[in-house]
């Protein structure tokens, strides 16, 4: 992948998700919510806390982080795509959650003093920026004393064996697209994951790798899948033809491989800073 400055990734990411946001909720696509849960669920979130939740897309993580400090805490979601924020805030207003807000933002320029938040999460957003290290920096300013950072990226073997063919299908029409945006590839494993935190005032750091599969009921849910993720920002750049043609070589292979499952592997990372 050519290397991009900030300002490029920035945007790429923003009009990848904003055309995505259409499919980003289908049933099908319930594997935001899942990891967005367990994330939360690896925090000592108590009520009253304050957290950030960059990245934070239709509130996957920040919905439940929200419910989970309670009504004198306060969530505050940030996100490039607006589109995937007006999803959030319909299903704040659903689930009657008024202590959570969203708002338009770049990771790497918020506005917030240091150690302001009890806990800042990150799901699936920084592999999103060039100098990774850079970012987690950013995040762990806002940490106060004794609070917490998570980061959660995809594992290995993400979306196997459907991604290949993905990438593949693009390739027979558009090869200068082949893997054109994939910027999850960047950290999938522990190691990587940890050595992006800080050095100093880690009081403790861990970090899980789980694998897991996510089920596909028909060949179409494959394609949900496309529609509702990072390939979007790949469609988008393809003409009518391309785009049925590459729809097309998905659901055969899918179809005539028996493909029922594909990997969903996921690396958590939660950070706990030393108190002051």
């Amino acid at each position: 992948m050519t290397t991009e400055t900030a300002d490029q990734a920035r945007a790429r990411a923003a009009s990848t998700y904003n055309a995505a946001a259409d499919a980003f909720d289908d049933v099908q696509n319930t594997f935001w919510d899942r990891f967005g849960r367990r994330t939360v669920a690896r925090l000592d979130l108590r009520p009253g806390a304050r957290v950030l939740d960059v990245c934070c897309g239709t509130g996957a993580s920040a919905l439940p982080a929200a419910a989970k400090v309670g009504p004198s805490g306060l969530v505050i979601g940030v996100d490039l795509a607006e589109r995937l924020l007006e999803r959030a805030r319909v299903k704040a207003r659903h689930r009657g959650l008024s202590n959570v807000e969203f708002r338009t933002g770049d990771m790497l320029a918020l506005d917030f003093a240091s150690a302001h938040f009890d806990a800042v999460i990150c799901v699936f957003g920084i592999f999103f920026v060039p100098d990774m290290p850079e970012a987690a920096r950013e995040l762990w300013r806002l940490v106060r004393p004794g609070g917490q950072l998570a980061i959660t990226t995809w594992g290995p073997r993400f979306f196997e064996p459907a991604n290949s063919v993905f990438w593949n299908a693009v390739r027979d029409v558009r090869p200068d697209l082949y893997e054109g945006f994939h910027p999850w590839d960047r950290i999938t494993d522990p190691a990587a994951l940890r050595s992006i935190f800080p050095d100093t005032s880690v009081e403790r750091l861990d970090v899980v790798a789980e694998d897991g599969r996510h089920s596909l009921r028909s060949p179409e849910d494959w394609w949900t899948m496309v529609l509702g993720t990072g390939y979007r920002g790949t469609l988008e750049q393809l003409d009518a033809d391309a785009r049925r043609k590459v729809r097309t070589a998905n659901l055969a292979f899918i179809r005539e491989a028996g493909v029922d499952s594909v990997d969903a592997n996921v690396v958590y990372a939660v950070a706990s800073k030393a108190e002051a």
